[in-house]
């Protein structure tokens, strides 16, 4: 998958479900909002390790619940980066570049 054509599909799916929240909610949530579901997301993705190693029961299938949390995370990423103005793809090779000189 190429990485803009995700960031692109990422931000179709984001502004449907902003159009849900103006029709049930009267606006589409803040920036704020949108981190604070990502932080859900991303702690869930603990949770769900744990589970996957057997250290905490879900009473689910831990493995397909985990990958579709990592996604949902990546996919959170995307969206909050674009709307704080932050090329996603840019940001990740600054950041592999920066740690590729320091250990490798």
């Amino acid at each position: 998958m190429d990485f803009n054509n995700a960031v692109n599909r990422s931000l179709e799916i984001r502004e449907a479900y902003h159009q849900l929240e103006k029709k049930y909610h009267g606006s589409e949530w803040a920036i704020e909002e949108d981190a604070l579901a990502f932080l859900t997301d991303a702690a869930l993705v603990g949770r769900l390790a744990m589970a996957h190693q057997e250290r905490w029961p879900t009473g689910t299938d831990p493995e397909a619940d985990l990958e579709h949390k990592i996604a949902e995370s990546f996919w959170w990423l995307m969206v909050l980066g674009k709307r704080m103005g932050i090329d996603s793809e840019q940001a990740l090779e600054k950041f592999l570049k920066k740690k590729e000189d320091k250990f490798l």
